[in-house]
């Protein structure tokens, strides 16, 4: 039978955490400190667990890392599955995440006003992604094809190919997508 987590074990766990999801960021300590306001000396004193964490310094590295306070610390489990994330929105669209732990594949639950626009400025990145339409359309500009996605239908591609996506209308659109780090695909099986 194993040792029960004591709550000394729960903080040192915090520190390692910490240097993990600012790694997976690709973020410096500058970079954490700038977004944060937590001196670098204090940062790097918490990533190598010289400095115990406290509630002050925990928030806000928790919003810059968007995880839960329970996910950064590593609570014990709580026995509640649920995934309870604040919608973002920007540009008008809705974004809520879907999944709990950082790095891999991202999944998001997607709320689109109309926003069709005529000439798109396409964009690329690294990664793959997989969306599903859940109501409404979805217009993919997707290199030199032009779709248009109705509900229940599917579309995945390598997001290094120029791309954009916008709601032709009437209604908003609401999707699922799947977002994964560079050459990551969605395996559906049947």
């Amino acid at each position: 039978m194993s040792e029960p987590v004591t709550d000394q074990d729960v903080l040192r766990g915090v520190g390692p955490r910490l240097r993990q999801l600012r790694l997976e960021r690709e973020a410096t300590l500058g970079d954490l400190a700038e977004e944060t306001g937590i001196s670098v000396s204090t940062l790097s004193r918490l990533e190598s667990g010289q400095r115990k964490p406290t509630l002050e310094l925990l928030l806000p590295l928790a919003r810059a890392h968007q995880v839960a306070l329970d996910e950064l610390v590593d609570a014990p489990e709580t026995g509640d599955p649920r995934v309870r994330s604040k919608p973002i929105t920007r540009h008008g669209r809705t974004f809520i995440s879907l999944t709990k732990r950082p790095g891999g594949l991202q999944s998001f639950k997607l709320v689109l006003p109309v926003d069709d626009v005529p000439n798109p400025e396409l964009q690329t990145h690294e990664g793959y992604e997989w969306i599903y339409v859940l109501s409404g359309r979805l217009r993919l500009v997707l290199g030199t094809r032009d779709l248009v996605l109705e509900a229940g239908e599917v579309a995945e591609f390598d997001t290094r190919t120029p791309h954009w996506l916008g709601n032709p209308g009437p209604t908003p659109a609401e999707a699922l997508a799947i977002f994964g780090p560079q050459g990551e695909r969605m395996h559906v099986r049947s």
